[in-house]
């Protein structure tokens, strides 16, 4: 392995961060713990730089129209793929993914590129409405950027997480001002400059970092939305911030995500599609799996089958796809990793396979870990570990599953296996979350960017993708006219003359069955 393949980016990587406050903070590599950079951080007068410099850009930009806007951010899809090993090795030497999830990362920042630029034109064109009486008016409803997004994203996927809600804001009219975490800021920037050299202003997409609660509540403050993605505590009070200004929110937060393995499965296709769904990225993924719950006629030998998976699985620190995990990103994650597995075995867990450090490969490795005997006393058991962590329970009945991944206080993502697609479906009806997959632990709906993704009670409130996740951006307006044709009364004799009319035609309206 490369000891620094980002040695360019880490000194010449700040391009485009506002942040003039003289601090810095230390970014170290998760796969070595060595120094990668100081990354200057932002004052309060930068983000409110960022801010005006943002929303000047913004009107032109707005003006420009669809099809510009559609043609920079296709030529900024083209530069990241032209640019993809650039990007991979950042993306690595920063959050110490493996170079598969690294390049899924990418993909799915790339994908939703392609996809914004291509449906906004149609998605937020002018449309007629039907009027309360369709001779008397002529309704239309347009739509108009809000102005100013804010875009507080995470370290865990930050191309994927970031353009997923860059994009959209940026293809609806608006202009962009990110706060990007330390950990995810050069990777971040990269991808920035991309677009910048594919013909974006170089105002219109501000970027800032340092600590969330002051430069995040600045970025707040600031905008005229806000896209968030993190922690179920961090987005309760991001989501208060903005409901005090009167300010929507879009809030992707944490999960404690279930898989239903049935009875009918191909147990070694499903336990090979499971490992995959808890362990990419390290688990370090909002809609990994955390808990699966297995029917008991199949129990034994889909848990030994599992369990061989997991055991096969090859970690290690490098650059290319010579193994199949990474290491996890901050030493934070790794205790509460840590802690979790211990404070599960101390109460009565069993420990199946892993549960150890890897000190031999780096200062952050982990191995993934499968536990049975769970229960409710232990902490990994409803509170999110967000590592490669998962327990398995054994279940008699359909309904048992269901009741079972339901209990949770989240909903962010769910995964059904079977072999019967229909009893999938079926089961699928009943479980408490934005997204479910069947025969996929999240990639199905994760990949899927013509549909809303996002959650359910603790798990946040809006929506990122699709359709959905530009509407969010833009305010909806009625512009609605007379057309002089007929009028509806405007006196007590004009009631008087009309009324009889007027209750004939609602009458009528309601037998066509006229909206």
């Amino acid at each position: 392995m490369s000891a620094l393949p980002v040695t360019r980016a880490a000194t010449e990587g700040h391009r485009g961060l506002t942040a003039t406050s003289g601090e810095t903070a230390a970014v170290n590599q998760p796969f070595t713990g060595e120094l990668l950079h100081e990354l200057p951080l932002s004052s309060l007068d930068d983000v409110a730089d960022a801010a005006a410099r943002a929303r000047l850009a913004q009107l032109s930009w707005s003006h420009a129209g669809f099809e510009h806007r559609r043609e920079v951010l296709l030529r900024a899809h083209d530069l990241l793929l032209e640019r993809r090993e650039e990007l991979l090795d950042i993306l690595q030497a920063e959050t110490g993914k493996a170079r598969l999830h690294a390049f899924e990362d990418l993909g799915m920042g790339v994908t939703a590129t392609r996809y914004y630029a291509i449906i906004a034109r149609d998605t937020l064109r002018t449309r007629a409405r039907r009027g309360l009486v369709p001779l008397a008016y002529r309704t239309r409803v347009g739509y108009r950027a809000k102005g100013l997004i804010g875009v507080i994203t995470p370290w865990n996927y930050p191309i994927a997480l970031a353009l997923m809600d860059v994009v959209p804001a940026l293809a609806s009219g608006n202009g962009v001002l990110q706060k990007a975490d330390n950990q995810g800021a050069l990777t971040t920037l990269a991808v920035r400059q991309a677009f910048i050299d594919a013909g974006l202003p170089s105002d219109l997409w501000g970027v800032v970092a340092g600590p969330g609660t002051e430069i995040g509540g600045a970025v707040i403050d600031a905008a005229d939305y806000v896209a968030f993605t993190g922690s179920t505590a961090t987005g309760i009070r991001v989501g208060t911030q903005a409901a005090a200004a009167l300010k929507g929110a879009s809030l992707e937060l944490g999960g404690k995500n279930p898989m239903i393995v049935l009875d009918d499965v191909n147990v070694t296709s499903a336990a090979k599609d499971a490992v995959n769904a808890c362990f990419s990225s390290m688990g370090q993924l909002c809609v990994s799996i955390e808990r699966i719950y297995v029917q008991r006629p199949i129990a034994a030998e889909f848990i030994a089958e599992f369990v061989a998976r997991t055991e096969s699985l090859t970690l290690g620190a490098a650059y290319d796809n010579s193994v199949d995990l990474g290491s996890l990103t901050l030493p934070s994650q790794l205790e509460h990793v840590e802690a979790h597995v211990q404070d599960a075995v101390a109460k009565g867990a069993t420990v199946l396979t892993g549960g150890k450090r890897r000190p031999e490969l780096g200062p952050l490795f982990y191995e993934p870990t499968v536990l049975t005997g769970v229960t409710e006393q232990m902490e990994c058991f409803a509170a999110e570990t967000f590592g490669p962590v998962v327990a398995i329970s054994v279940v008699d009945s359909e309904e048992e599953a269901i009741v079972a991944a339901n209990d949770s206080e989240f909903g962010l993502n769910a995964s059904i296996f079977s072999g019967s697609r229909a009893r999938a479906r079926r089961l699928a009806d009943g479980l408490q979350a934005g997204t479910i997959n069947i025969n996929e632990g999240f990639r199905a709906t994760f990949s899927s960017v013509d549909a809303p993704m996002g959650g359910v009670k603790r798990s946040g409130l809006g929506r990122r993708n699709g359709p959905e996740g530009l509407l969010r951006y833009v305010d909806a307006r009625t512009v609605s006219e007379a057309t002089g044709l007929f009028t509806l009364p405007r006196t007590g004799a004009e009631a008087a003359r009309l009324g009889g009319l007027t209750l004939a035609a609602l009458r009528a309206l309601k037998f066509l069955r006229a909206r």
